[in-house]
């Protein structure tokens, strides 16, 4: 016979026991879980070739004359769910899913208004999702180019392409979202250029395929071509990727430069300018999302590199956005172009971060 002390001793071990096996097969399930998580985006990663060409949608009619004028803008869009309304955990936030169906409807028809009333030559968009779970499956890459068709011509690169992003909780889920370029004149070819990502296996996994989108478009008359070239660089790295990336952006822009070519590149560089004055937009805190800095020496000779500093061009996602004066901003949009292209006009045009936490810039030009 067990004393009474004995029973409850025989008792509280066979709890611990069996505790200890529950326990074992919740850290079993979740170990297998993570490890079968880990091989499907590993075998599903998106790996992209270097270079590859990519399928130019509609005819846009009008043509390029040396010596005529270009206009063009580049605004990245926020997958149509980064709203005033909006914060983002990766910036200080907490928002993961942002916005509602409708909201991203909302945002998208904004952002189509402003680019029609702008009526730029070309356009330049960042953040266009076109099977996301976080914009519930709208294909905000035909929305646009329908809106804008018949009259601009469209191509896209793909650079966010991941079937499960785990994190944060709730999941972002999956993930298909790109770079789009549109423009009246009609290319004669559109590529995406694959950049360096900074990531190793297996954080790469989740991550973004950062790349350029080059379209060509003829003139008249002429041997050269227009470049233009969308982009939308590193913003969640070390610093490392980003150089890299600039690196081989300026690479680019110095062989296409060397074949007598004009060269106008824009887009979302989550980077300022070291020639743009950005003091006026002082770090709020160091818990914020921090920029980086293009030395524009190194971008070589023969290139202008220009942001219009009278207004930001970002704002931070920490929190929804209220309009004060001392909420975070960035200098990190906006345009490189080849001396043969003249800048004749260069704003950013405030649009109250109503729709997306970026505001549209507006490059002027003329091909000399």
């Amino acid at each position: 016979m067990h004393t009474t002390h004995e029973r409850r001793t025989i008792m509280v071990a066979s709890i611990a026991r069996k505790t200890g096996k529950v326990i074992g097969i919740i850290v079993a399930i979740l170990v297998v879980f993570i490890l079968a998580l880990v091989a499907f985006l590993t075998v599903t990663e998106y790996n992209p070739p270097a270079t590859q060409e990519v399928e130019i949608h509609g005819t846009a009619r009008e043509t390029l004359e040396p010596g005529q004028g270009v206009s063009v803008v580049t605004w990245n869009a926020g997958y149509g769910g980064l709203s005033e309304q909006a914060d983002f955990f990766m910036d200080g936030g907490s928002g993961v899913r942002t916005v509602s169906y409708d909201g991203v409807l909302a945002n998208l028809a904004g952002i189509e208004d402003q680019l029609a009333a702008l009526g730029p030559d070309v356009i330049f968009l960042q953040e266009v999702d076109q099977g996301s779970e976080r914009t519930y499956g709208i294909n905000e890459r035909a929305r646009l180019a329908t809106a804008f068709a018949p009259e601009y011509a469209s191509a896209y690169a793909l650079n966010f392409d991941v079937a499960y992003v785990p994190c944060p909780l709730p999941p972002i889920g999956a993930v298909e979202s790109g770079i789009m370029t549109l423009s009246r004149m009609q290319p004669t070819s559109a590529e995406r250029v694959q950049l360096p990502c900074p990531f190793s296996w297996p954080v790469r996994l989740g991550n973004l395929k950062r790349c350029l989108l080059v379209e060509r478009i003829p003139i008249t008359d002429s041997d050269a071509e227009l470049v233009l070239v969308n982009l939308h660089l590193e913003a969640y790295d070390d610093g490392e990727g980003k150089a890299a990336q600039t690196a081989q952006l300026a690479q680019l822009l110095q062989e296409e430069r060397a074949k007598g070519n004009y060269v106008i590149a824009g887009g979302d560089f989550n980077q300022s300018f070291s020639n743009v004055d950005t003091s006026m937009y002082p770090l709020q805190g160091d818990d914020l999302w921090q920029c980086g800095y293009i030395d524009v020496s190194s971008l070589g000779d023969g290139f202008t590199a220009a942001m219009d500093n009278t207004t930001p061009t970002c704002r931070s996602l920490d929190r929804p956005y209220d309009g004060s004066a001392n909420f975070q901003f960035y200098m990190i949009d906006g345009f490189i172009v080849s001396d043969n292209v003249r800048i004749d006009a260069l704003e950013t045009i405030d649009a109250g971060f109503e729709f997306t936490d970026h505001n549209p810039v507006l490059l002027n030009a003329t091909l000399l």
